[in-house]
């Protein structure tokens, strides 16, 4: 059922620190126009056109989403929010793995329905330096999930401080799999696992979604090297995904080019300056492993993100293809904040997870 894909082989050296989620830069200003939030949908397939838009979209016509609060907060994190998780975990601190006091995740389960659940494997950001299972800003669209029918998996994963590269896709990796071995125990069902993080955790569910069967990512020596890894979908909030062009992109704009320095978070990620060991930053880039196989993704960026530039997650669904990828600039959105979490937008990813996942 599920391919195999070697591509990269990783060096021996494997490094890691930390890629800090994106409101931690320093000197990233965004700009937040007064307009209410619009989307533009690039790249869409027809069925996400329609759940947008009355009339279908192409690439120069913009698409609306139905207008939101106004910007505010950074990293997903919004005064007076009320869409993170309202419920307890089912199950706490599930070990999936035995290396470290972190590999440990909680597991939601619908309380209706008889299953078994699709599931939803949720990774937070926080640049692998910080961040964990219980965050708020990590527990966005889980009630909604529940209430839909989804079964929601929150992981934690080895910080920086901890582990180098690639520890962090070792551990989501190794989730993925104790979940696929435990589904009968939790009523869950092992053949449509979706994934959905932010920042951070955009950069890992993008490679989850396009790294099934890499044998030098997978950390097979984690557990339950008989299960799978694979995903069947993605939704990436304005994920890192190419760490040498980061720079370049906002080159002209007012937000910080700093990305390139020895201390930034993405060289810290990989333990040198990002440009001077290009071969293992390519290891971290999703787009080095699209082929025809990867999981359908649903991207989405903020046009006034000053951590991420608004073009990477474009890239990336210019690499997936139209036939895989649905992306959407929302206008005048940061690096998360409210826009992104409105009843409506909330229920475009349900539709998005519903149409790959039911």
């Amino acid at each position: 059922m599920f391919q195999t894909k070697v591509r990269f082989a990783f060096p021996a050296p494997v490094l890691l620190l930390a890629f800090v989620v994106m409101f931690a830069l320093a000197g990233c200003s965004a700009v937040t126009p007064a307009a209410p939030a619009e989307a533009t949908q690039t790249e869409a397939a027809p069925a996400e056109a329609a759940a947008v838009a009355e009339a279908p979209a192409t690439d120069a016509a913009p698409a609306a989403l139905p207008p939101g609060p106004p910007p505010g907060g950074q990293m997903g994190v919004m005064p007076g929010s009320t869409t993170f998780s309202s419920v307890a975990p089912t199950y706490t601190d599930l070990a999936y793995a035995d290396q470290s006091d972190a590999q440990k995740l909680d597991l939601y389960i619908p309380t209706s329905g008889e299953g078994p659940f699709p599931v939803v494997i949720m990774v937070h950001g926080g640049g692998f330096m910080f961040g964990d299972k219980a965050d708020g800003a990590g527990l966005t669209g889980v009630d909604q999930l529940l209430e839909a029918g989804y079964a929601v998996a929150s992981i934690n994963y080895r910080l920086s401080g901890e582990a180098q590269w690639p520890a962090q896709i070792y551990d989501s990796k190794a989730a993925v799999r104790y979940l696929r071995a435990v589904a009968g125990e939790y009523n869950l069902d092992p053949e449509k696992f979706g994934a959905w993080g932010a920042s951070a955790g955009g950069n890992l569910v993008a490679m989850l979604g396009t790294t099934c069967g890499v044998a030098e990512l997978e950390g097979a020596e984690l557990g339950n090297a008989d299960q799978s890894s694979c995903v069947q979908a993605v939704v990436d909030w304005f994920g890192p995904i190419d760490f040498l062009q980061l720079d370049a992109q906002f080159a002209g704009t007012e937000c910080a080019q700093n990305h390139d320095a020895a201390d930034s978070p993405e060289s810290k990620l990989v333990g040198a300056p990002i440009q001077s060991v290009p071969e293992i930053v390519a290891t971290t880039n999703a787009m080095n492993y699209v082929d025809a196989d990867d999981a359908p993704f649903l991207i989405q960026h903020g046009s006034a993100d000053c951590n991420i530039p608004p073009v990477q997650g474009q890239n990336l669904a210019d690499a997936l293809g139209a036939d895989k990828a649905t992306y959407y600039l929302i206008e005048g959105a940061g690096h998360g904040g409210s826009q992104f979490e409105t009843p409506e937008n909330l229920q475009l990813v349900i539709e998005f997870l519903d149409r790959n996942l039911k």
